[in-house]
């Protein structure tokens, strides 16, 4: 029997695999729907997410390190998905050009995705579980001019509604990094019946008022300062419960855009040693329940702390805004094709292990 020779591929490459199981044909949709492609021989949108995707998946630091390790295995360009040639000045012309709207319904169409793929009931309240936090990049402001947020200092602020028991990202909103947390309230697509988690900088009682009003919960941390008159008081409360109360606020404007009767849980965290106080419009919770809600806010943390870490947001490689919100989506796309192939994979490890596998 002949030899085969070593340099010759028989499989599909690593990288290829992986895109494989994204749906090309809503990504070509999309392309046709902004006119991404018009024009284009060789370097078409297709070509410039994979690149893009694999340079987060490859911890590529600088635009430069990416080109470096492309143009050292060219002959592997069109089975990675790469198109025939691919120069810096093309990618960088690329990413401040082409429309981010492709990458930025992509990366929803695949967070949508991933999270019907790995929907799971843990908590069994009958409805979806979020945290909302926001996380802010510092940008140079003499290099990114437009992300003016201080004096001397640029940003942007990217604005997150997480699954907790699916474990991604269920929306998304980049903002500049000036923008207040509690304004990014409004842009949540709130669903009846589902549970809200929020920390103390959204405390904003008319925008609470809203969840309420919409059928939905929300579990947020009391701020230090709350005007309020107790009720009604629980008795019998579980171990590490302080207090659980029905309480009318007082403030002035807290009063009159939050009229109705809240409930007000202190629970001591005995890990951390400290005191939290919890207000929530979920009286049908125990007082457990509500702290054990808060207590996976966490999730969205280490969730922001992985992006940072092991995908390329430190650095961008680009200094339009258009040019740093397409490296944003296409860090996200990566997370989720990652959550994706962990769950049909059936994988019995962390999204951050199944990464460092790939």
């Amino acid at each position: 029997m002949q030899e085969i020779p070593l340099h010759m591929n028989q499989d599909k490459y690593v990288f290829a695999q992986l895109v494989s199981f994204l749906n090309r044909n809503h990504f070509n949709y999309l392309v046709r729907k902004y006119g991404g492609d018009r024009y284009v021989k060789h370097f078409t949108c297709w070509n410039q997410l994979q690149v893009m995707m694999s340079g987060q998946l490859t911890n590529r630091e600088r635009l430069r390190d990416l080109i470096v390790i492309i143009e050292a295995h060219r002959s592997k360009c069109h089975h990675l998905g790469f198109g025939k040639h691919v120069t810096k000045s093309n990618l960088a012309k690329t990413n401040q050009n082409r429309d981010c709207r492709i990458f930025e319904e992509f990366a929803y169409f695949l967070v949508a995705d991933a999270g019907d793929k790995r929907i799971t009931d843990i908590f069994k309240l009958g409805g979806n579980v979020y945290v909302f936090d926001s996380t802010t990049k510092d940008l140079c402001l003499s290099v990114f001019w437009w992300a003016s947020f201080r004096k001397h200092k640029g940003g942007v602020k990217i604005h997150t509604l997480y699954d907790v028991e699916a474990q991604v990202p269920a929306f998304f909103h980049i903002t500049e990094a000036s923008m207040n947390d509690v304004r990014a309230m409004d842009e949540i697509p709130y669903e009846c019946g589902s549970y809200y988690i929020f920390d103390r900088a959204y405390n904003d009682f008319r925008r609470l008022y809203k969840i309420t009003g919409m059928g939905s919960y929300f579990v947020v941390r009391a701020k230090k300062n709350l005007q309020y008159r107790a009720v009604k008081w629980r008795r019998r409360l579980p171990k590490d419960v302080l207090s659980d109360a029905t309480i009318t606020l007082t403030g002035y404007y807290p009063s009159k855009y939050y009229p109705e009767p809240l409930r007000l849980v202190r629970f001591w965290d005995a890990e951390q040693e400290r005191e939290f106080t919890f207000l929530t419009n979920a009286f049908h919770l125990s007082s457990w329940q509500v702290a054990e809600l808060y207590k996976n806010r966490w999730q969205v943390e280490l969730f922001f702390k992985w992006l940072k870490q092991h995908l390329k947001i430190k650095k961008f490689w680009g200094t339009t805004e258009n040019a740093v919100r397409i490296q944003i989506y296409s860090a996200i796309c990566a997370y989720c094709l990652v959550a994706i192939v962990q769950h049909d994979m059936q994988f019995k490890r962390s999204t951050y292990e199944v990464l460092q596998i790939l």
